[in-house]
């Protein structure tokens, strides 16, 4: 092993607004103090409650992922484990989700900045 994962930075246009969207998708301290980033309005961070850190960082002209057009590649995606898909679907449309896909047996949705993201049933 050459490095851990410290953590996964998304672009986008608004860092603290996609920072609170993604605290009430998946929980967690939004802007905790860490000595590894410095706190601003061009870049936020998300600590999860399992550990995991979410940044986001400000980018002067960000054009969104249209998710699935080769032409504005998805750039990255999330895919998270949710115990209901039927609660969960409603629930990240309230935090200012757009669905973009309906797959059957999990969904495709937009953060608020257009990076796409997968809910999915839990597998135990």
């Amino acid at each position: 092993m050459i490095g851990r994962l410290q953590c996964v930075v998304l672009d986008c246009p608004d860092p603290a607004a996609l920072a609170r969207f993604y605290a009430g998708l998946l929980g967690g301290e939004v802007d905790r103090p860490d000595p590894r980033w410095s706190l601003g309005e061009d870049w936020s961070t998300l600590h999860t409650p399992d550990g995991r850190v979410l940044c986001f960082q400000r980018v002067a002209g960000y054009r969104p992922p249209r998710w699935p057009d080769p032409e504005h590649p998805q750039q990255a995606h999330l895919d998270v484990d949710v115990p209901d898909l039927a609660t969960a679907g409603p629930a990240v449309l309230a935090l200012g989700a757009t669905l973009l896909q309906d797959a059957g047996s999990w969904n495709i949705y937009a953060d608020p900045a257009g990076h796409p993201l997968c809910l999915l049933p839990e597998r135990r």
